[in-house]
Parts: C-alpha cells; sequence; structure tokens
C-alpha cells in the first residue's frame, strides 16, 4: 500500500487512529499530517490541558439565573395580564406553561453543559508552537512527552538530525472547554481548529 510523508496515513486509509508519527525529516517536524519548519519553531513544551470548570459553573449560575428572572417576569405579567383582562385568561395560562416548560428544558441543556466540562478529563500534553500562530498538541506518557521536548530541542539545533517516534492523538470534542492560551490551532485532534481565546 502506497504511504504518505511522515505522519499521514496510507493511501485509501479510513479512520482516526489512536496514535501518530511525530518526526524531525531534512529541517522538517511532522506531527501527523502538519509540517513546521524547524526554523519557525517557536518553542516546545508540556503541560497539563485543563478543564475550564470553575467558569462552566459560573456560566451556568449566570444562565440558570437570567433563565428564572425571564420565566418569573413573564408570570408575573401574565398575572397582572389576567387580571386586567379576565377574557384572555386562559390564553396567558398557556403562555406561562409554555415558558416554565421551555425554561425547564433550557435548564437541563445548561446543566448537560456543565456537567459535560466537570467530567471531562485533564491531558497531559506536548505543545509545538511556531513563529505565527498556530500550535499542534499531542498527548502521552509525561516521562514520553518530556523527553520529546529534548529530542526536538536536539534535533533544532543540529539540523542533520531525525527522530520518528510514536504519540497519541489528542481528541477532544469541544475545544472551548479546555484552557488553550491566547491562540491555539489544533492538529492531530478530531473537530478542532482555530480556537482563539482573548
Amino acid at each position: 500500500m502506497p504511504q504518505g510523508p511522515p505522519g499521514q496515513p496510507p493511501a485509501g486509509y479510513a479512520g482516526l487512529p489512536s496514535s501518530l508519527d511525530l518526526a524531525v525529516t531534512k529541517r522538517l517536524l511532522w506531527v501527523g499530517g502538519a509540517v513546521y519548519p524547524l526554523q519557525n519553531v517557536a518553542r516546545v513544551y508540556t503541560f497539563v490541558l485543563k478543564p475550564r470548570r470553575k467558569e462552566s459553573v459560573v456560566t451556568f449560575a449566570r444562565r440558570t439565573a437570567l433563565t428564572l428572572l425571564a420565566a418569573l417576569g413573564f408570570t408575573v405579567f401574565g398575572t397582572i395580564a389576567g387580571f386586567l383582562a379576565p377574557s384572555a385568561d386562559t390564553t396567558f395560562d398557556g403562555t406561562i406553561r409554555f415558558v416554565w416548560i421551555a425554561s425547564g428544558i433550557g435548564l437541563l441543556y445548561y446543566f448537560a453543559d456543565m456537567m459535560a466540562v466537570l467530567t471531562a478529563a485533564s491531558h497531559f500534553v506536548l505543545a509545538v508552537e511556531s513563529n505565527g500562530q498556530s500550535t499542534a498538541l499531542v498527548t502521552g506518557r509525561p516521562d514520553h512527552l518530556n523527553g520529546l521536548v529534548h529530542q526536538i530541542a536536539y534535533a533544532i539545533e543540529n539540523p542533520d538530525t531525525e527522530l520518528r517516534v510514536r504519540v497519541e492523538r489528542l481528541t477532544i470534542s469541544n475545544p472551548s472547554h479546555y484552557y488553550f492560551g491566547d491562540t491555539v490551532n489544533m492538529y492531530g485532534g478530531q473537530g478542532n481548529s482555530g480556537v482563539t481565546h482573548g
């Protein structure tokens, strides 16, 4: 079966592998299918990628408060309108019932969204930042990734060095649930692209 460049699956390959190649060849750093010229690599480091748990609880509380205030506002308005126009009382009752059902569905959604962040796992990752605004993230055992930082640094200092290792693919369903820093473009993940946090 024909092979592509380092880190790229063979032609005709279907599916998302759980690991990928990280390789240094001819002054290029390959992270899966993404390539970085070594002279453009600004920083290589490891860190723990943590979910935004505190922010998710605050967001849930804010959404819940706003939803309940809106539902209470409609209820008060409907009650006052029912007193002023008794003939339209059944219409207001139906509207208030609909508002509270919609609010309950919204609260369930907000709770599920918060729980997705609270139960998300932290990941020990290796990050490769370029001179531009892109960063590649991969995961694996901490000792393995810490060793790779030194190997990539050595390859940057020694142009003839070649390196090829397997690392784990970082798969995150919702990148906005994690702390990434200011700007991150993710390679080697599922459904990740151009996350920007101010």
